[in-house]
């Protein structure tokens, strides 16, 4: 099994920033067309962006939740776009908003049939229940990710915070199956 790490592709990043201002969410709900509001049901409104693709959640405090991005330039204008809107509606921003990922959400496969009841049994802190999900939750302390992993080799990596630890992230998953791999090599030889 070769080193990969670049294969990952990442699919959604959640993000979170500050405007610093209050916002009139209900002003907002009836200025703009793409947004959802019932203060009843959920504290914050959700504000849809066409392009690139994603949702906000708006909250009255000026804190944003930005999803479905799929890199920090996206989020950036996003929030720049965000920040349009609310000038239509008085609110002027005036100091550029910290841009925080929360998590990264990225697909890809390590290229190997994987047998996951074999890893489930030789790898820590995973959890499989082939019954009711058929993939295999791997859980790494360094970096802080979580893997689901498919037998066709196929993965999910979620939890990390950027390109650094996703990369470092992949590399350890690698080097944790080699060594299952190599192990029961051994054992059976």
């Amino acid at each position: 099994m070769s080193d990969v790490k670049s294969n990952l592709v990442v699919q959604n990043i959640v993000a979170t920033a500050s405007l610093g201002k209050e916002v009139s969410l209900t002003k907002l709900a009836k200025m703009q067309s793409n947004t959802e509001y019932n203060p009843e049901q959920f504290p914050g409104l959700v504000l849809r962006v066409k392009k690139p693709k994603s949702a906000v959640l708006v909250f009255s405090s000026g804190n944003l939740v930005c999803t479905g991005t799929k890199s920090i330039a996206q989020v950036k204008e996003v929030v720049e776009q965000v920040i349009k809107q609310l000038a239509k509606i008085g609110v002027r921003v005036t100091a550029k908003p910290k841009i925080t990922v929360q998590n990264i959400v990225a697909s890809g496969s390590i290229d190997i049939d994987l047998n996951l009841n074999i890893l489930a049994l030789e790898l820590q802190n995973t959890e499989y229940e082939p019954e009711q999900f058929p993939g295999l939750v791997y859980k790494l302390g360094t970096p802080n990710a979580t893997f689901l992993l498919f037998s066709n080799g196929k993965l999910v990596c979620t939890g990390t915070k950027n390109r650094a630890e996703l990369d470092d992230s992949m590399v350890q998953l690698n080097k944790n199956v080699k060594e299952v791999l190599k192990r029961l090599k051994k054992e059976n030889a």
